[in-house]
């Protein structure tokens, strides 16, 4: 069954991990622009990040028959910083008619600081402008719920863009049901230690049914399986569900999503 993985870190992974993305099934992958690993100390640093992602990290997944998509902005670790964000900010209008840009993102929260809310907010206005699709990051643990309920509200006053725009990732049980009652997409990040599990996602689709639901791996430097959406289907297989159930929420609803770009050119409906 071929599957996307909608949140996975590429940038950060050997090749190996490409050649057991597509031997598992893997159609395409969608990277988010994120953190480094360190504070980057120039906007320059952020114009060279996205030419690899638009240029070069392409071609890699096209090596083993995978397409690659990416989003565009300065992630929530070094939105503190204002005037340097503000200044990625501006970068990004010429990179997005790159055809794998998707959107903005993975904006959002870090630790919840008036900083980084002005930075989404800056983030957002740029969306709004040039009408593109939003991928956010919600923190991680104890700040979670709080930053949460922050970013919803923040996207409800921004009144031009429409709810089903927008993906707020890294949803787990007690930050699900909010984002879904707000019209929003949702994304279960099946990470090994602070995020969720493949059977914690598979309780919450069972809860919630499959609708504006996607599941990824967000595999990047630290302890993370770029195989965690496979690992998710066999635990739906074992559950009993159909391929078609299955299907809807690793291929069919990312598919669904990303049509909204107008840079979108499509990927096969059915195998």
């Amino acid at each position: 069954m071929r599957y996307i993985d909608p949140h996975i870190h590429m940038v950060s992974r050997i090749t190996d991990d490409y050649q057991r993305l597509a031997f598992a099934g893997c159609a395409a992958v969608s990277e988010p622009a994120f953190w480094a690993g360190f504070d980057r100390g120039s906007a320059a640093a952020f114009r060279d990040y996205f030419r690899q992602l638009t240029q070069y990290e392409p071609k890699r997944a096209a090596l083993y028959g995978i397409a690659h998509y990416c989003w565009l902005c300065i992630n929530a670790k070094e939105a503190e910083n204002v005037a340097l964000s503000r200044e990625v900010i501006a970068l990004i209008p010429e990179f997005l008619d790159s055809p794998n840009v998707l959107g903005i993102g993975e904006i959002g929260l870090n630790k919840n600081t008036p900083n980084e809310a002005t930075v989404f907010c800056d983030h957002l206005e740029l969306a709004a402008a040039r009408d593109e699709l939003v991928l956010v990051h919600t923190p991680h643990l104890e700040d979670k719920y709080k930053g949460t309920r922050m970013i919803l509200d923040m996207v409800k006053n921004e009144r031009r863009i429409k709810p089903e725009r927008v993906l707020i990732d890294h949803v787990e049980e007690h930050t699900i049901q909010p984002a879904l009652d707000a019209g929003h997409w949702v994304g279960m990040t099946l990470y090994p230690i602070t995020k969720c599990t493949p059977q914690r996602a598979a309780d919450m689709v069972e809860r919630f049914g499959p609708d504006r639901i996607m599941v990824n791996s967000a595999g990047d430097w630290g302890h993370s399986d770029p195989m965690a959406v496979p690992a998710f289907m066999h635990e739906m297989r074992m559950r009993g569900r159909s391929d078609a159930d299955i299907s809807r929420i690793v291929y069919e609803n990312p598919l669904a999503f990303y049509e909204g770009c107008r840079r979108f050119t499509g990927l096969p409906r059915r195998d």
